[in-house]
């Protein structure tokens, strides 16, 4: 990653200086310990239905609309976008690391672990590797995860919860996911993702979240 990531008044960014953003007088934290803490405070107990406003940013074009998400024990997820007319223009599902997207669907969706990430769920992957963290000063706390093909996720964690995830290739971010909660609440009130390379932003935000009955198998398909 070019340059290094600071918090300022609250806030991670990337500076060029040497960053002094993490405790390094105090013990390294137990970075197993930490996924472990991570990964059940993502634990679902129930199935949810989120209903929320959605807008892509792309160079020379912006639509917006709203979606749902359907979540189902124990790792099952899928989401839909639709236009202010009705029309589909996104449907995928995830089955732990698996993702399946709608063959009738032109809209790029984030890989697995970022689109969980847009849900606030740490799910760096089975084949990711836990490779190291560090501690902030604000309390935040770093993970570090290699991924086949080379790349690493970066996720920011505070109280078990994650607050942003970068996806790094050659060293600097290329995709990232920043989220905005609240303290009492299990999901983001807002998910931003953006690829950076191709210069396109999802911006997910929430309007209401209820317990449902279980999906029937069919939701789990996206071509339906």
């Amino acid at each position: 990653m070019v340059g290094c990531l600071c918090i300022i008044a609250g806030e991670l960014v990337l500076t060029g200086c040497a960053t002094t953003s993490y405790d390094r007088a105090g013990p390294p934290p137990n970075v197993g310990q930490i996924a472990l803490a991570a990964t059940r405070a993502s634990t679902f107990d129930v199935p949810y239905r989120l209903l929320f406003q959605w807008s892509i940013t792309e160079p020379g074009s912006r639509i917006r609309g709203r979606g749902v998400a359907r979540i189902e024990p124990p790792a099952l997820a899928r989401l839909d976008l639709f236009t202010s007319n009705g029309e589909r223009v996104a449907a995928a599902a995830l089955d732990g690391d698996v993702l399946l997207v709608a063959d009738d669907i032109q809209t790029a969706v984030p890989p697995p672990a970022l689109l969980w990430g847009t849900l606030g769920v740490f799910r760096p992957g089975t084949e990711a590797g836990l490779t190291g963290g560090r501690r902030y000063l604000n309390g935040s706390l770093e993970l570090r995860y290699q991924v086949p093909g080379g790349a690493e996720l970066l996720y920011i964690l505070r109280d078990d919860r994650v607050e942003r995830i970068d996806a790094l290739r050659g060293g600097r971010a290329r995709e990232e996911v920043t989220l905005v909660r609240v303290e009492s609440e299990r999901f983001p009130r807002q998910a931003m993702y953006r690829h950076l390379d191709e210069v396109r932003e999802l911006r997910i935000t929430l309007e209401s979240v209820e317990h449902v009955e279980s999906y029937p198998t069919d939701v789990w398909n996206p071509g339906f």
